[in-house]
C-alpha cells in the first residue's frame, strides 16, 4: 500500500470517503437532505481543501467553519456526528493508504473535527 503523494491520491481518498458519507445512516442526511449537496460542485472544493492541507497546494479559498455553523443551525450537529465523520475518514484512509501522509491526514482530520465541533457547539446564533 502506498502513501498519499499526489492530488490523484487525494481525489481517490475523497471519492471513497464521500461514498461512505452519503450512504451513512448516522450522518448521511446532512449531505443528502439538509444540504442537498451536489457532489459535482462540492468535490472540487474538497479536493482543493485537502490538497492544500496535505500537499501544500495553495488552491483552497473558503471558510469551512462558517459553512458548518450555518449547517448546524438548520440541523444540529452533535459530538456523535463528528465522531462518525472521523471514523469514516479514518476507515477510508486506512483502506487505501499507508505512510506518513496517511497518518498526517488522520491527525489533521481529528484536529479539524475537534475544532469544528467546538465552534459549532459554542457559536452565538
Amino acid at each position: 500500500m502506498k502513501d498519499i503523494l499526489v492530488r490523484d491520491d487525494i481525489i481517490r481518498l475523497l471519492d471513497r470517503f464521500y461514498d461512505r458519507l452519503f450512504s451513512d445512516d448516522i450522518i448521511g442526511h446532512f449531505f443528502t437532505d439538509v444540504m442537498d449537496l451536489s457532489r459535482k460542485e462540492h468535490m472540487p472544493i474538497m479536493y482543493n481543501f485537502w490538497d492544500s492541507i496535505l500537499l501544500g497546494a495553495a488552491n483552497y479559498h473558503g471558510n469551512p467553519m462558517e459553512k458548518h455553523i450555518r449547517l448546524s443551525d438548520r440541523s444540529p450537529m452533535h459530538k456523535e456526528h463528528f465522531e462518525r465523520w472521523l471514523l469514516l475518514w479514518t476507515q477510508s484512509v486506512d483502506e487505501l493508504f499507508k505512510g506518513s501522509k496517511a497518518e498526517e491526514a488522520k491527525k489533521r482530520a481529528a484536529d479539524i473535527a475537534m475544532l469544528m465541533e467546538f465552534k459549532v457547539q459554542n457559536h452565538s446564533a
